[in-house]
């Protein structure tokens, strides 16, 4: 969660809603990172959470990242959700929980939804006080 922190605090200095997110291998290496690049690139995917995803794929060599866990520093939203499904991440850790847009147990629950063929172990609230502290303040200085 130190390095996904450390990749929020990049975005804001960017100008991005600070989010960061790593991927870390079966033994804990990280295997991809990112932050949040919407404003920067132009592209409405490019959330931590996806840069991260893809990163690690590349690393891997393949889209499949069965048993494989990301630490992001806020709860996923609805398509970073269905992408962690899509890429087949075994546990999603997360600092702050999004009430308003939150997709793996505030508003939605889609990577635990028992209809689905497979499902996230999720663990929430890491370092919740830094992350929401980063957002916060990225939000204060915007009003």
């Amino acid at each position: 969660m130190d390095r996904a922190l450390e990749l929020a605090s990049a975005a804001c200095v960017a100008g991005e809603i600070p989010v960061g997110a790593v991927v870390l291998d079966l033994d804990g290496t990280v295997i991809g990172e990112g932050r949040n690049l919407r404003e920067e690139l132009g592209d409405p995917s490019a959330h931590a959470e996806i840069v991260a995803l893809r990163q690690a794929a590349e690393e891997v060599g393949s889209w499949n990242l069965e048993g494989r866990t990301l630490v992001v520093t806020l709860e996923p939203c609805l398509m970073c959700a269905g992408a962690l499904l899509q890429a087949r991440i075994g546990r999603v850790v997360f600092g702050a929980w999004d009430e308003k847009a939150g997709a793996v147990g505030s508003m939605y629950d889609v990577v635990r939804d028992r209809r689905l063929p497979y499902r996230a172990e999720v663990i929430g609230g890491v370092l919740e006080e830094e992350s929401q502290r980063l957002l916060r303040a990225f939000f204060e200085a915007r009003r």
